[in-house]
């Protein structure tokens, strides 16, 4: 199932969420506007706006406020997303040159901040603020979550406690913002809310987990992204996490003496993709991923049966089975 057929019941309410998304992003800087249009015209996936619509739907129903809180979650998205490219140094992103790519580093950087400040000002504005609230923490956590996985990725000392860490943060927080932000949008109702925001941390979670066998397992017609990338960035994830505690130790040591030459680990990413296979990496995470599923599932089933919460259970599901 896809993204377009799972938003079926919010179609109208998402058309209306883009145009004034696109509204936000306008200026009277001339360079501004050409990196605003180009960055509209990537798109994306737009799953995270999707969240927050279908979980006020759930809540309660979708409001003017609901809206904003999208776009200041898209924004919040995007803008976090050109900063990516600039620390990574990555030269693509969805298929298209990235920003810094084509604007270089201090333009993509200072795009990201504009685009960061407009979600702010936006709930400022209409006085939305239990929405900085809830998207303050997650810029929180996302920083923590990057910073924490760069020094794991020097060390490589990341056991699986760490792993859930990173990705809870780095991920996940932002998954669970679309769900909390939306609810707060459309009731007062604490418990609701809290819900809700769980649903979306355990989708979050195992929406990461599932990218990272792709990344091992994926095709980069359908992602978008080279198989082993994460190996060659010297990003250990669950797969090889679980397949590193299940080997003997004289082939675990070679397997990181591996990961830690520059040199080999990009020649021989395709070895060490065959070693988390065969030590069970794969179908571990793909348990885990089921497993935090469900646990989203778990969080919304006391809601009442409505088409919003029926395309949000189809999301969870399309979370850990998606090929791109």
């Amino acid at each position: 199932m896809k993204l377009d057929e799972i938003s079926q019941p919010i179609e109208a309410e998402l058309a209306r969420f883009r145009e004034e998304f696109k509204a936000t992003m306008t200026s009277e800087v001339g360079l501004l506007d050409k990196v605003a249009a180009y960055i509209l015209k990537q798109k994306g996936k737009q799953a995270r706006p999707m969240l927050v619509l279908l979980s006020a739907s759930v809540a309660g129903g979708i409001n003017d406020s609901t809206y904003r809180a999208a776009a200041l979650v898209e924004l919040l998205h995007t803008a976090t997303l050109i900063h990516d490219d600039v620390v990574d140094t990555a030269d693509m992103r969805r298929g298209l040159p990235a920003i810094n790519a084509l604007w270089k580093n201090k333009v993509a950087v200072l795009m990201g901040d504009y685009l960061l400040s407009r979600g702010l000002l936006l709930a400022l504005k209409h006085k939305d603020y239990r929405f900085l609230e809830i998207v303050s923490d997650a810029v929180k956590r996302m920083s923590e979550g990057e910073l924490l996985q760069i020094e794991k990725t020097r060390t490589l000392d990341i056991d699986e406690n760490t792993y859930f860490k990173i990705i809870s943060d780095k991920t996940a927080s932002l998954i669970a913002t679309s769900c909390e932000i939306g609810a707060a949008s459309a009731s007062d109702d604490g418990e609701i809310r809290e819900r809700l925001r769980q649903c979306g941390e355990a989708i979050g979670i195992a929406f990461q987990i599932q990218d990272d066998i792709l990344d091992y397992l994926g095709k980069t017609s359908k992602t978008g992204k080279p198989v082993g990338g994460d190996i060659k960035e010297k990003k250990i994830t669950l797969p090889l996490i679980y397949a590193l505690t299940k080997a003997d130790p004289k082939k675990r040591k070679a397997i990181i003496a591996l990961l830690k030459s520059d040199e080999k680990r990009a020649l021989f990413s395709q070895d060490i993709i065959a070693f988390a296979t065969e030590n069970g990496g794969i179908e571990y995470a793909e348990r885990t991923a089921k497993k935090f599923a469900q646990k989203a599932l778990d969080a919304l089933a006391p809601f009442p049966d409505s088409p919003s919460k029926r395309a949000m259970e189809r999301f969870i599901n399309f979370a850990v089975s998606r090929q791109n």
